[in-house]
């Protein structure tokens, strides 16, 4: 045994019918070189008790999948996850997740073990990417002892990486939203953000093709170099 050992949490104990699901998970694929109209994309959005990347946790978990170039309604994902013991913060007042909803939701574990079925090898897309990764992250090593692999882009990042002419390139996704002029009717609730999301990504797909930016791991090579120019210091 290390000698450190004893620092590490302990990985959760889960009954064996959910142990087997967990084990049959699909091992996740890196981005390939295929068009990105024949990639599957699931794009993500989570609800969260707050913005604390450490101590907060997901509430809601809203996902859609992008298939042959379009939304795949039904391949629609929402869960709210039951916390009995949740102290809930200002955020309630944004996404409206309230003590009923959350005493009435799904065992974590199980919610989180559909998520990685849904989301099989593919894919993730979200609007700030790295908070939803990191808290997906964390709550599949808190309720299930599994690494989150998948890769994930960033939508906020490839919106102005294909859209400088906006000059918004700290833009939240409202104002994504708004400059592209799409009709969204509802916000702050993960399944409709995620919509949000695939809308203005199935946009910028068209962008990228325009680009010659024809698959997903040549967009995210491009990302890569972009961000990497917008890091470095001007002279």
């Amino acid at each position: 045994m290390s000698l450190f050992s004893w620092l590490r949490p302990a990985s959760p104990t889960l009954p064996a019918h959910l142990q087997h699901r967990l084990d049959q998970l699909p091992t996740a694929a890196d981005l390939s070189e295929c068009s990105l109209r024949e990639q599957r994309w699931v794009v993500l959005d989570l609800e969260t008790t707050g913005l604390n990347l450490n101590k907060d946790h997901v509430l809601s978990i809203g996902a859609v999948v992008i298939e042959d170039g379009a939304i795949d309604f039904r391949q629609q994902f929402e869960r709210t996850l039951q916390y009995p013991q949740v102290k809930l913060g200002p955020s309630v007042l944004i996404h409206g997740i309230g003590p009923s909803a959350i005493a009435a939701g799904s065992d974590p574990a199980e919610a989180l073990l559909d998520l990685m079925e849904y989301l099989a090898d593919s894919p993730v897309l979200a609007f700030h990417a790295p908070f939803d990764q990191h808290m997906l992250g964390r709550a599949l090593k808190d309720h299930l002892g599994f690494k989150l692999q998948h890769p994930f882009l960033d939508v906020a990042d490839i919106a102005p990486l294909l859209c400088p002419q906006a000059h918004i390139r700290e833009a939240g996704l409202d104002d994504w939203i708004d400059w592209f002029k799409l009709e969204v009717f509802e916000r702050h609730h993960a399944s409709a953000d995620a919509l949000a999301t695939a809308e203005l990504a199935l946009i910028l797909f068209s962008r990228a093709r325009q680009q010659q930016i024809h698959s997903p791991l040549n967009l995210q090579q491009r990302l890569s170099q972009w961000k990497r120019r917008q890091q470095a210091p001007s002279f």
